[in-house]
């Protein structure tokens, strides 16, 4: 039989079996991303989680600034805008407040690990039973393509044009790593979103994300390595190659805390 890749309320025709369809924790309000950006696809993996453990009545997310700013609008369920980093603070008083709620973040570099890092660092220190999707393209994206926590040595930005000088500005900040030593954390992973056998295995890694929350077992996150090809001046292939050959080498795929088990 053949297949077809259908929307929700549309008819499939007779003869063809709907394989593929758009989740139904997701609006039908376009993108604003760029061309080549991978947040439309982490939008979607979050979508497939929510409709998946059937979590869109009870699930609050929360958001800050950063290009996924207006995430608010791409998601059925309810969403809270935090300010620039404060995202897991606000996330532990929604989950405090309403235990029974999934509650996540989705941030950016930028926010995570810049401005927002205290944050990180003290809800995973505590265990907060909130799950945490981290984007890691390397920059801040939406302000202007500016030197982040993460961007590596050599990678030119608008403030660092002639490449990131580790004797001026330190070495990439390596989220999992740095909080693998937390006993608060339930569950690390991070995987580059260049691939759909990397997609799939990002999903494995979210899913188990998820599962830490409903258990109980605390703090959870999986960092998304993330082209960029606007903010790099790459066109969408030559960004997917960069990640594969150059940013995994800094920041490695893989699970790092898995309590899943415990």
């Amino acid at each position: 039989m053949s297949t077809i890749i259908e929307r929700p309320g549309t008819q499939t025709p007779e003869g063809l079996n709907c394989v593929f369809e758009k989740p139904r924790a997701m609006s039908d309000k376009p993108f604003h991303y760029c061309p080549g950006c991978s947040h439309g696809t982490y939008h979607r993996l979050v979508g497939e989680m929510i409709d998946e453990f059937d979590l869109m009545s009870r699930t609050v997310g929360v958001c800050p600034v950063g290009c996924a700013v207006f995430a608010y609008e791409y998601f059925e369920f309810d969403m809270v805008e935090a300010s620039h980093g404060r995202a897991p603070a606000v996330a532990t008083g929604v989950k405090r407040c309403l235990p029974d709620r999934f509650v996540f973040t989705y941030q950016g570099d930028g926010d995570l690990a810049s401005i927002g890092m205290a944050e990180t660092i003290h809800a995973a220190a505590r265990g907060e039973n909130i799950t945490v999707f981290f984007v890691n393209n390397g920059i801040f994206g939406m302000t202007g393509g500016q030197m982040a926590p993460t961007s590596l040595i050599g990678q030119k930005t608008t403030t660092s044009q002639a490449g990131r000088d580790p004797m001026l500005t330190g070495q990439p900040i390596k989220v999992c790593e740095l909080l693998s030593s937390l006993d608060g954390v339930a569950y690390l992973a991070r995987v580059p979103l260049s691939s759909p056998k990397n997609i799939k295995t990002c999903r494995k890694y979210m899913r188990n994300a998820v599962r830490c929350q409903l258990e109980g077992k605390g703090f959870a996150l999986v960092e998304a390595l993330s082209p960029c090809p606007v903010q790099w001046g790459m066109t969408p292939g030559d960004a997917i190659d960069y990640i594969d050959e150059k940013v995994v080498k800094v920041f490695p795929p893989g699970e790092f805390i898995n309590k899943l088990n415990d």
